[in-house]
């Protein structure tokens, strides 16, 4: 018995990478999936029907159901019709998961509006048009689970102000949806994923790491705690009936780690009987609100948890470790 058997699902963006890997593991775990890939590059250009029937054929000699879809997530039309395949195909839909994505970097001053509208198109407005086709049936059937990727990017990644955006978009449409659909038995969660795919591999640092080895960084990554397919095992159990009480929820996913993410929370307040005077404000906000300001926490903090202090952490069976941040909110 699989964890998912019975269940239907939607992957966006699955023909490589870490949409592939959460494809693939889907169907391992017993549900029937539709692949979509619309195979384009790395900058939305192009299209190819390669990706999404290579994974169709690996889940079909591995003894699993899939279908092949080749729409752009980026129109409204086409990617409703990708949430209605697999309805039309196995009679519901009870897993959606986004991730298709494009990149098309540069600094806030060099980029053009062409750039920063296509990368929200493929990633915000993506979401939002398979999100709102799958609530119609979750609605109606009293059930489902939709995950979409945000990314840390969205915690201040410097050349990446329409990617960034995009993923911190995805994090506010998913709590709204959590909101709204609960009380159906649904549920909407965010991943900010890692691992070395072709968007790695596109990065000056991946084009170094391949002049120096021979190998691309996604070649090399493959077993390792850089593999784009140790996101799967959590949104396989996100998927899953067992997981029915996470909701609204931000998780980041780095090596064989799992991180929750803290929600916004208010911090400090100043309050005051009438409106404020500016120049007040200007004595008092250093030592309340402005005192001790954090900075965004950036790309990379996924790479220091391991040097927390060792009393933060406990074990819980022989290789497995929890972490609790002192800080937590209680």
């Amino acid at each position: 018995m699989g964890m998912l058997d019975g269940k239907t699902a939607l992957v966006t963006g699955a023909g490589r990478g870490i949409g592939r890997g959460i494809a693939i593991a889907l169907a391992q775990a017993g549900a029937k999936v539709v692949v979509n890939d619309l195979g384009a590059s790395l900058d939305g250009e192009g299209n190819m029907r390669g990706p999404a029937d290579e994974v169709v054929t690996e889940i079909a000699k591995n003894g699993g159901t899939a279908a092949a879809n080749y729409g752009s997530v980026a129109d409204y039309d086409q990617a409703t019709a990708m949430v209605e395949q697999v309805v039309k195909t196995w009679g519901k839909i009870d897993v959606l998961v986004h991730v298709a994505g494009i990149l098309r970097d540069r600094m806030i001053f060099n980029m053009t509006k062409e750039e920063w509208q296509a990368v929200l198109a493929v990633h915000l407005d993506g979401a939002f048009y398979t999100m709102r086709a799958a609530s119609v049936h979750m609605r109606e059937q009293k059930g489902g689970r939709m995950i979409a990727m945000s990314s840390v990017s969205a915690l201040g990644s410097p050349g990446q102000p329409n990617y960034g955006a995009a993923k911190a978009g995805i994090i506010g449409l998913i709590w709204s949806t959590a909101n709204a659909m609960a009380k159906y038995g649904v549920t909407a969660n965010a991943i900010m994923p890692s691992g070395a795919t072709r968007m790695i591999d596109s990065t000056p640092r991946g084009r170094a790491v391949f002049e120096q080895t021979g190998k691309w960084p996604s070649e090399q990554a493959v077993g390792t705690e850089r593999d784009p397919d140790n996101v799967a095992p959590l949104v396989v159990y996100l998927s899953s009936d067992a997981a029915a009480g996470v909701n609204g929820q931000v998780f980041h996913s780095f090596g064989y780690n799992y991180t929750l993410m803290e929600l916004p929370r208010p911090v400090r307040s100043i309050n005051s009987t009438g409106r404020w005077d500016p120049e007040e404000l200007a004595r008092i906000f250093p030592k309340t609100l402005g005192r001790d300001l954090r900075t965004p926490a950036g790309t990379n903090f996924g790479r220091t948890l391991d040097e927390q202090p060792a009393g933060e952490w406990s074990d819980l069976v022989p290789g497995r470790r929890f972490w609790q941040s002192p800080y937590e909110a209680k």
